[in-house]
Order: structure tokens, then C-alpha cells, then sequence
């Protein structure tokens, strides 16, 4: 063993003096490792990223709500003629599930709220100031205690409030600061469709989706007051938030069976009403993580193969160059097992010092992009850099082995006599 040592420690002084020997040449004969240390660390922290935000936007969206529309969030073009017939969502199909919650001992189900809105966006203005493509959202009471946002200011509006039909708003983050960047919102007027509404709460920021999409950038107001104002038709969908520690397949059934009681629907009849989580969200970006994955990954694998290739024959060039000082070191008794660790070494090295390099390059350019992008969740982690110097020394030892055990079979008097 301590044999073992010695020769391993012997190996990496020889590695080093042919590293600094050969600057240029190691430099050169590593821009493989680089590239592919490099390219395998942004592809990690990409994907680590896009997992980091999917999680977000979930937890932001409600992992524990469900989403009761006329449609699937999964289903097809093709099956819209099917569908095109089913009864819209009335709000009022809120209130009854409500009802039906408080009648049911032990309910997994824990609240409901409808969700009104219609298309396009409008503004939200002030005197001086107007924040374009609001949406605004019509609700009630409830909905406080099913979104997963809290109230940073002010308060949500009431009850009251809402069976009245009063003109008060709760304004998201971003339109908030938008309108009064020095001063609170809080009972300040705003004009929502032309109209003048009191502000009596602010939400706390909730982000945004890669930078791409805000979910701060709405306001919500009393539903009716909403139906006070506006007569055309919306869109409607209702939320529905489990109960505390309940299971979500037994919540979902007996969310089926409240629904197909308000619709009057029979035993043989197909549901007319879609039933939507964020589960298929998450399946959706899984599954274009995962594509993402297998490209980028096949790219960086491939380039770590043509770098492989590189130094294997850097390596058996530094084996015919040293032919004379492997004759030597046999002559003098070293061992076959010497020889391999010696340029095996020297191989790895070459891959570890391009690693270490590689990982620095991707690590600033983390850095950089987050300075153009500050909204995508990079996330540069340990294991990234243990897999990326794994990567290297699997490589050093792919690309050394086979030089390494023909320098080791070669014959020393042979050796010594090469010119």
C-alpha cells in the first residue's frame, strides 16, 4: 500500500512538470473538457432552474386548489365538438358547493370561490399614472382564503362589501407600485374600466413565471360589482381548496359527485364539467424538461466524447515521444503497474485541470445571464460540480487507459534503443 502511494504521489509531480511543460499543448488538449464540463454545468443548472420555477409557479398557483371549468386543460383540439355543448360555469355553482361542503361530515374539501374574468385586459389608471393589460378578476369573500397569496397591505374586501356591489379593488404587487411607487395604495382611487374604485388592499409579491409571465399584474374586485357594470359574457371558473391534510384523489371524487349534484346529471350521464389541477401543468413541463434534457445532454455527451478522443491521442504521442524514459524506468526495476498509473495520471489531470476550468466559465456565466435574465432561477449546486468533475476524471480514465497499458508492454531494451 505504501508502495501504492508512493508511485501515485510520483505520478503527480511527473503529471504537473508535463502540464507546465506543455502549456500550450495541455491547453489545447483540454478545450474538449472545457466545452464539455461547461456545457453539461449550464445544461444542470438550466434544468435545475426550470424545476426551481415550475415549483414556484405551482405553489403560486395552488397545488392544493382545484380548478371546476366547462373544459379540460388537457384535452385536444379535436375534442372541442364534443365539448362545445356542455353548460357554462355559473358562479353561483361556488355558493352551492359551499353548501354542500357544510353539509358533508369530514369533507375533504375545505372552501370554494369563483373566479370571473373576461378577455381582452384592460387599464388601471390613476391622475397620472396607468398600468396597461390589468386583468381584472371578479370574487368574493372566500377567495382570500383559497389563493396562496397574502394580503401585504390593507385588507381583502368583505362580505358586505361584495353582497353590496361597492367599488373597492385589491390591487396585485406590480400594479400597486406601478401606480404609487412613493406612497401607500391603500385607500387611494383607481379607475378600472373608466370606473373609480376605492383600493382597500395590496397583495405581497408572488414573482412571475421566467420572467415571462407576472402574477402580480391584476386587480380584484367584488363580483357583483363586476355583474353591476358589466353585462357581456365571461369566463367563469370556480376554485376549490382541499381541506387540511385531506387526500386529493378523495377530495377530487368528491368534488365530482358535488358538481354532478348541482347539474342534476344521472348515473349513465358523462360529466359536463372539467375538474383541473396543476398536475397537468407540472406533466407538461416535465415533459419539455425532459426533452430539453435528453437534447442537451446528448450534445454535451458528444462533446465530451470528441474530447476524450483528443487526449487519447495527445497521450499516445507523449508515449512515443518518452519511449527512451519508459526503457529506463523498466531497466531500473519499475513495475508495469507504475507505467500505467503514470500516464493514466497525466491523462486525468489534463481532464481535472479542464474540468475545474470548464466549471469556473459556466459559474460566471450564471453570473452574467442572471444580470440579463434576473427572473429565471438558475441554480448552480454541488452536485453540478461533483458531476462535472466526475465527467472529467471518467474521461481522463477513457481517454488514458489504453495509452497507458501499451506504454506499460513495451519492451525495454526495445525502448531504449528508440531515437
Amino acid at each position: 500500500m505504501r508502495r501504492f502511494l508512493s508511485e501515485f504521489v510520483e505520478s503527480i509531480r511527473i503529471a504537473s512538470e508535463q502540464l507546465v511543460a506543455h502549456k500550450t499543448r495541455a491547453l489545447l488538449t483540454m478545450l474538449g473538457v472545457i466545452i464539455g464540463v461547461l456545457a453539461v454545468t449550464m445544461m444542470g443548472t438550466a434544468m435545475n432552474g426550470i424545476d426551481k420555477g415550475v415549483r414556484q409557479s405551482l405553489d403560486v398557483v395552488g397545488s392544493d386548489v382545484y380548478f371546476v371549468a366547462r373544459h379540460s386543460w388537457e384535452q385536444a383540439d379535436d375534442a372541442w365538438r364534443h365539448l362545445k355543448n356542455r353548460p357554462a360555469i355559473r358562479d353561483i355553482e361556488s355558493d352551492r358547493i359551499n353548501e354542500i361542503i357544510s353539509e358533508t361530515e369530514d369533507s375533504n374539501l375545505y372552501r370554494a370561490a369563483p373566479d370571473v374574468y373576461w378577455w381582452p385586459q384592460g387599464d388601471v389608471k390613476t391622475k397620472d399614472r396607468s398600468v396597461a393589460n390589468v386583468q381584472t378578476r371578479g370574487t368574493d369573500e372566500n377567495f382570500e382564503f383559497i389563493n396562496n397569496a397574502q394580503i401585504g397591505e390593507g385588507r381583502f374586501f368583505s362580505e358586505l362589501e361584495e353582497s353590496n356591489a361597492r367599488g373597492v379593488v385589491v390591487l396585485g404587487y406590480d400594479v400597486a407600485e406601478a401606480l404609487f411607487p412613493y406612497e401607500s395604495a391603500i385607500g387611494k382611487t383607481v379607475r378600472v374600466k373608466g370606473i373609480e374604485v376605492e383600493v382597500v388592499g395590496v397583495f405581497e409579491r408572488m414573482g412571475s413565471f421566467f420572467g415571462l409571465m407576472s402574477y402580480d399584474n391584476f386587480a380584484l374586485v367584488p363580483l357583483k360589482w363586476l355583474r353591476k357594470h358589466y353585462q357581456w359574457e365571461m369566463h367563469t371558473m370556480i376554485r376549490v381548496k382541499i381541506a387540511p391534510d385531506a387526500d386529493r384523489e378523495e377530495a377530487r371524487y368528491e368534488l365530482i359527485g358535488a358538481m354532478r349534484r348541482i347539474h342534476k346529471q344521472v348515473a349513465e350521464e358523462e360529466d359536463n364539467f372539467a375538474i383541473n389541477s396543476t398536475d397537468s401543468m407540472e406533466e407538461e413541463m416535465s415533459t419539455i424538461k425532459n426533452v430539453l434534457s435528453v437534447a442537451g445532454f446528448g450534445i454535451t455527451g458528444l462533446s465530451l466524447f470528441v474530447g476524450a478522443i483528443g487526449i487519447m491521442n495527445i497521450t499516445f504521442v507523449s508515449v512515443k515521444e518518452r519511449t527512451r524514459e519508459i526503457g529506463t524506468r523498466r531497466a531500473i526495476g519499475a513495475r508495469r503497474s507504475s507505467i500505467i498509473i503514470q500516464f493514466l495520471m497525466e491523462a486525468v489531470s489534463v481532464c481535472v485541470v479542464g474540468g475545474i476550468i470548464g466549471l469556473a466559465i459556466a459559474y460566471a456565466g450564471k453570473l452574467g445571464i442572471e444580470k440579463i435574465w434576473p427572473d429565471f432561477p438558475f441554480v448552480y449546486s454541488i452536485g453540478l460540480i461533483v458531476m462535472g468533475m466526475t465527467a472529467s476524471v471518467v474521461v481522463g480514465v477513457f481517454s488514458g487507459i489504453i495509452p497507458a497499458f501499451m506504454a506499460s508492454r513495451l519492451d525495454p531494451a526495445t525502448a531504449l534503443r528508440h531515437e
